[in-house]
C-alpha cells in the first residue's frame, strides 16, 4: 500500500507541476488580456450584482438566483485551502508566497468569468426540468468533442468523492476531536445525516443552506482574523514588505523557518492558490449554470467575486494574521500553524476556537458543494436515473472518511482534481472567441 500511495503522490507532483500552474495562470493572463482587464474596470459592478442586487428583476429560467449560485460555488472553494492551504504556501515559499497567490486570484478572476459565460451559454434543461451545465456541456456542444466532456466528468465525479467528500469529512472529524473530544465516527454520521437531509433536495435545497451558511461562516472567519490584525496593526506595514520582499528575493531562515527562495514562493503560492480557489479546474461553472438569468454575462459577473472573496480577502486575512504574529517562523504547517496565530492574537483559547469552527463550517460547505458538483458529472455520464443513487453511496462516503486512514483517497482526488483542468482550458482557450463575442454584445 505505501508502495502505491508513493507512486500515485509522485504522479500527484507531475501534474501540479510547473507545466499546469503555468498553463492555469498563462490562461488567466490570456483571458485578461481578451477581455481588456474586465475583473478590475466591472469588480464593483459585479460585487453589486453578487451581493446587493442578487437576483434578476424579473422571471429568467434557472433553479437558484445569482447569490445562491455564488455561494454554492464558495461553498465548494472556501474549505480547507483558505486555513490550511495558506499556511503550507508560507512555510514552503515564505511570505512571498503569499503574492503568488495573489496573482492567480487576480488573473484567475477572468477565468472564472469565462467558465460561467460558457456554463450558462451551453446549460441544458434535464428530464428532472432543472439546468445542467460546465465544462462537459461546453466543451461537447461549443467545441462538439463529446469525448472529452466525458473526460472531464469522470474527473470531477471522482474528485468528488475524495477531495469534495471523504477528505473533508476527516478533516471535520479530526477538528471536532481535538477540540471537542467527540469520537470520530460519531461526527461522521452526524455529517453524513446533515449532508443527506441538504442534498436530497436537490440544487434548489443546496442553494438555500448555502445562501445561509456560507456568508455567516465567512463573516466569523473574517471577523476573527480582523480583530487579530487591529491588534497588530503596527506589524502589518512590515508584514506587507514581507510579501512583497519574499516575492521576488530568497526569504532567510529564521527561528523554525529554513528560508526559501523565490522559485519555492512562485511554486507553492500559485499551487496553493489555485487549490484555493479553483480557478480553471471547471468546478464552479458546475454551479453557476443553474442561476436564473437570461444573459451568461450577468452571472459570469457574479461568478467572477467568487475568487475575489476567497483568495484576495479570506486567504489573505489568513496569511497576514500568520506573518504579522510571528507565527510562520514556529516551525508548524498546515492547519497547526494557523490555529496558533490566532492563539497568539487572541487571548486565551479563543483563537484556536474561531479556526476550529471555521475549518468545520468551511468543510462541511465544501461537501455541500461538491456533492452538486459530482452529481452533476455523474448525470452527464449515466443520465437521470444515476442521481439518486449517487447521492446515497455520497453520503454513506461522507461517515466512513471521517473513520478511515485516507494517504491513498488524498492522493488519488488530488490527481483528479488537477486533471479535470486540462480539457476545461482547452475549452476556455478554443472558445475564447464565444467569451469576448458574449462580452461585447452585454455592455454594447
Amino acid at each position: 500500500m505505501e508502495e502505491i500511495i508513493r507512486i500515485i503522490k509522485d504522479i500527484s507532483d507531475i501534474v501540479w507541476g510547473w507545466p499546469l500552474m503555468i498553463l492555469l495562470v498563462g490562461t488567466g493572463m490570456f483571458l485578461t488580456l481578451r477581455l481588456r482587464g474586465l475583473q478590475f474596470s466591472k469588480l464593483w459592478h459585479s460585487l453589486y450584482l453578487a451581493l446587493i442586487k442578487r437576483k434578476e428583476d424579473e422571471p429568467s429560467e434557472g433553479d437558484i438566483t445569482h447569490f445562491q449560485a455564488l455561494m454554492t460555488a464558495l461553498a465548494a472553494t472556501v474549505g480547507t485551502g483558505n486555513i490550511a492551504g495558506v499556511a503550507t504556501a508560507i512555510v514552503a515559499g515564505g511570505p512571498g508566497g503569499l503574492f503568488w497567490m495573489w496573482i492567480t486570484g487576480l488573473f484567475g478572476m477572468a477565468t472564472k468569468y469565462s467558465e460561467a459565460v460558457l456554463a450558462v451559454k451551453y446549460r441544458i434543461t434535464d428530464k428532472f426540468g432543472t439546468m445542467s451545465g460546465g465544462p462537459m456541456y461546453y466543451i461537447s456542444k461549443g467545441l462538439g468533442w463529446k469525448w472529452l466532456g466525458v473526460v472531464f466528468a469522470i474527473f470531477a465525479a471522482v474528485a468528488s468523492f475524495g477531495i469534495g467528500n471523504m477528505v473533508q469529512s476527516n478533516s471535520v472529524a479530526d477538528a471536532v476531536n481535538a477540540s471537542f473530544g467527540v469520537p470520530f465516527w460519531v461526527t461522521g454520521l452526524i455529517l453524513g445525516v446533515a449532508t443527506a437531509l441538504v442534498i436530497i433536495g436537490g440544487i434548489k435545497s443546496i442553494g438555500r443552506v448555502t445562501g445561509l451558511l456560507v456568508p455567516v461562516m465567512i463573516v466569523f472567519y473574517v471577523l476573527g482574523a480582523l480583530v487579530i490584525l487591529i491588534i497588530n496593526i503596527k506589524s502589518i506595514p512590515s508584514s506587507l514588505g514581507l510579501v512583497f520582499k519574499g516575492a521576488f528575493t530568497p526569504t532567510a531562515a529564521t527561528g523554525g523557518f529554513l528560508g526559501a527562495g523565490v522559485k519555492q514562493a512562485m511554486r507553492f503560492g500559485i499551487a496553493r492558490g489555485v487549490f484555493s480557489n479553483e480557478s480553471g479546474l471547471g468546478s464552479a461553472p458546475i454551479a453557476a449554470a443553474a442561476a436564473k438569468t437570461k444573459k451568461p454575462v450577468t452571472q459570469a459577473l457574479v461568478s467572477m467575486t467568487q475568487t475575489f472573496i476567497d483568495t484576495i480577502c479570506v486567504c489573505t486575512m489568513t496569511g497576514l494574521v500568520i506573518i504579522s504574529t510571528g507565527a510562520w517562523t514556529s516551525g508548524l504547517d498546515g492547519a497547526e500553524l494557523t490555529t496558533n496565530a490566532f492563539n497568539l492574537g487572541l487571548p486565551g483559547d479563543s483563537g484556536g476556537i474561531i479556526v476550529a469552527i471555521g475549518l468545520i463550517l468551511f468543510a462541511y460547505s465544501t461537501i455541500l458543494g461538491w456533492s452538486y458538483y459530482g452529481e452533476k458529472s455523474i448525470e452527464y455520464l449515466l443520465g437521470e436515473k444515476a442521481v439518486l443513487p449517487y447521492r446515497t453511496v455520497f453520503c454513506i462516503f461522507v461517515v466512513l472518511g471521517s473513520v478511515f486512514q485516507l494517504q491513498l483517497v488524498w492522493s488519488i482526488s488530488d490527481v483528479m482534481n488537477g486533471l479535470m483542468a486540462l480539457p476545461n482550458l482547452i475549452g476556455l482557450l478554443l472558445l475564447s472567441g464565444v467569451i469576448v463575442r458574449e462580452t461585447k454584445n452585454y455592455f454594447m
